[in-house]
């Protein structure tokens, strides 16, 4: 592997969403990029767009998002990125992996329950311990800091709902967890920043829940929803702060959110 920082992005869905816009805007930056989701082939379209455009990526599947698998998933990039054992040059790592349990509070089962937590919270444990272990090993940066560590929220993350009592529990557990890291880290130089998604992106998938001349006008409307790309420059942004002032949490919305 080449000695360029390396981006590590846990979550990519099917390459339409944050994070692998993120992955894009990174590796046109000089990033090298190593992707974590479910889905092998999903992994392999967009390992292979980045090497097209002159990147370096490479994929990491992962079976499910529990703490053990996150774990050894991440065992996996530190032996692919610096197999001679030598400390690597990771200086991002974003957890943008979501679950979406939603339903009234009465039909929430104990299975949706844990599978927030678990996704969300647990399995967040483990990604954030690992990146902070990584990131103490670094010399500082231009900017003073020795890594970033970034958590994609949600408007769920700061407000509850009545279809949102499982997927906010777990999205005010990362929350609250990147604002203790954010405390406990910073003295150390490590950057943690949380930010909130209040709206909704630009993806396949949302644009199958309006179809027909709805969706057309609202995908042609950066008025109305958030482009995954613009997000991950926010990203960038972020990574590219001055310790003297860093940005715990961001708030992105597009113009016209009725909030």
């Amino acid at each position: 592997m080449s000695a360029k920082p390396l981006l590590i992005v846990a979550g990519i869905g099917n390459g339409t969403g944050t994070g692998a816009a993120t992955a894009r805007v990174f590796s046109k930056a000089g990033y090298r990029v190593a992707l974590i989701a479910r889905n092998a082939e999903h992994l392999k379209h967009l390992v292979d767009e980045l090497a097209s455009s002159g990147g370096e990526a490479a994929a990491f599947p992962i079976p499910e998002y529990t703490y053990d698998a996150v774990e050894h998933v991440w065992d996996n990039i530190v032996e692919h990125a610096w197999p001679s054992g030598q400390p690597s040059d990771l200086r991002v790592a974003l957890w943008n992996v979501g679950v979406n349990v939603f339903g009234s509070f009465l039909t929430v089962t104990a299975k949706d329950i844990q599978a927030s937590l678990e996704v969300h919270v647990t399995a967040g444990f483990a990604f954030s311990r690992k990146a902070i272990l990584a990131f103490k090993k670094n010399e500082l940066d231009v900017n003073g800091s020795k890594g970033t560590l970034l958590f994609t929220g949600a408007t769920a993350s700061v407000r509850g709902n009545v279809f949102t009592s499982a997927f906010a529990a777990g999205k005010f557990g990362i929350r609250a967890l990147s604002q203790s890291l954010a405390k406990e880290f910073g003295k150390e130089n490590i950057h943690v920043a949380h930010v909130i998604i209040d709206g909704s992106i630009l993806t396949d998938l949302s644009l199958s829940r309006r179809p027909g001349e709805a969706g057309e006008a609202w995908k042609a409307n950066p008025d109305l929803r958030l482009e995954g790309e613009s997000i991950a420059k926010a990203y960038l942004y972020l990574i590219q702060q001055d310790r003297s002032a860093w940005t715990w949490e961001l708030d992105l919305r597009p113009a016209h959110e009725k909030w």
